[in-house]
């Protein structure tokens, strides 16, 4: 465990929307900072903010080196500014080594993402496989996580009611959370009716197309209480990658978070998460993933997901209170809203979703096709 302490001290999000295209991404960054200053109070400069650590990918922005776009909004001019291009969560583990490190006292994370721009989302995946084979195969991350499903439904015998049964619970909960993108109810028939996009992934068991933005304030143990009366501490962070080659992969190992999942408890100094843990923020970009993903982080053994959900496992362990990401998040970002939500719940300011006395919550995002890239991040009040 890590003798220094980082603390979250606050957070903004931008309301998810299907196309907000009334706002340009700087005006969507400017909302957050704007929110997350009359919080905290900081400022930039000397005793102020120094360092910006910045989430943004540029293929969504259609533009290269994305982060040249926001650097004034965000108020990186002259000051320190790197960006995270992989997946928001990992802009904390970012910031929280920058601070663990005595580099700085204080960082800024904003993260911003319109999926809405591109002309889909599965010609900008397509470019997250190698340019020599996965590429000219047409492999995108829905037809990835198609094959993901297929293997993993047959593993754990997850039934399609299961799968509408994860969705149906999702817009519950984001009805109740005022940043969600789908937050209107729907029947499990309605789910199970809706378009086959890539077998078995029907339209609703996918998260819709969104637009959103998020920033987060982080501070040593030092400084934390200049900015907060409840700061969250950063007591868990550790991320894998599976191996780079689709054809390689056993799909429904979940080898790297599992991985990621020992490394964050060890460095927090848990032994077992699933009693450990109050609340659970998992990337569930297809309804599926939920019960694989809990899997990987030893709520439930091997192949047993279908189990999970049939004996009430989301609800018991308090999984996606603000709708997950099959509400509707930014794929780039998600993990910042899980990260959100988390920091949230343990400041006592989730509203409607709040879990009373919440403890201790955790993070969870991927990226790169089915699964390939995990992280996993541990909050302590």
């Amino acid at each position: 465990m890590a003798t220094k302490r980082v603390a979250i001290c606050a957070v903004a999000q931008h309301k998810n929307e299907p196309d907000l295209w009334y706002r340009r991404f700087q005006n969507m960054l400017l909302d957050v900072l704007e929110d997350l200053q009359e919080k905290t109070g900081f400022t930039y400069g000397e005793n102020g903010v120094e360092m910006i650590v910045s989430t943004s990918d540029d293929f969504f922005d259609a533009r290269t080196i994305s982060n040249n776009g926001v650097t004034d909004v965000i108020g990186g001019q002259y000051l320190a500014e790197e960006k995270m291009a992989q997946e928001g969560l990992n802009a904390i583990g970012y910031a929280n080594s920058i601070i663990l490190s005595g580099h700085k006292d204080l960082v800024l994370i904003m993260g911003h993402c319109k999926e809405s721009q591109g002309e889909s989302r599965n010609m900008i995946t397509n470019c997250g496989f190698d340019p020599f084979y996965g590429r000219a195969t047409g492999l995108d991350y829905l037809n990835a996580a198609g094959l993901q499903a297929q293997a993993y439904m047959r593993k754990s015998s997850l039934t399609d009611d299961q799968l509408a049964e994860i969705v149906v619970r999702s817009r519950q909960w984001a009805a109740k959370n005022p940043y969600a993108n789908a937050r209107e109810a729907v029947p499990a028939g309605k789910v199970k009716a809706s378009p086959m996009l890539c077998d078995p992934i029907r339209q609703l068991h996918a998260y819709p197309v969104s637009d959103g933005a998020v920033g987060l304030l982080l501070a040593s143990e030092e400084r934390a209480k200049e900015f907060t009366d409840k700061p969250v501490w950063i007591t868990g962070f550790a991320n894998c990658m599976d191996t780079f080659f689709f054809g390689d992969r056993d799909l429904t190992s979940n080898f790297a978070l599992k991985k990621a999942t020992a490394n964050a408890c060890r460095r927090a100094g848990i032994q077992d998460l699933k009693k450990a843990a109050d609340v659970v923020e998992v990337m569930d970009c297809y309804a599926y993933q939920q019960p694989m993903w809990m899997e990987g982080l030893g709520f439930c053994g091997d192949g047993e997901g279908g189990r999970f959900v049939a004996e009430g496992g989301p609800g018991k362990y308090r999984v996606n209170l603000s709708g997950g990401t099959l509400a509707g998040n930014p794929l780039i970002i998600s993990g910042l809203y899980r990260a959100a939500e988390a920091t949230l719940q343990l400041q006592g300011g989730a509203g409607d979703r709040q879990v009373p006395d919440a403890k201790c919550a955790v993070a969870h995002s991927t990226n790169g096709p089915a699964g390939q890239f995990h992280s996993v991040l541990i909050l302590e009040a």
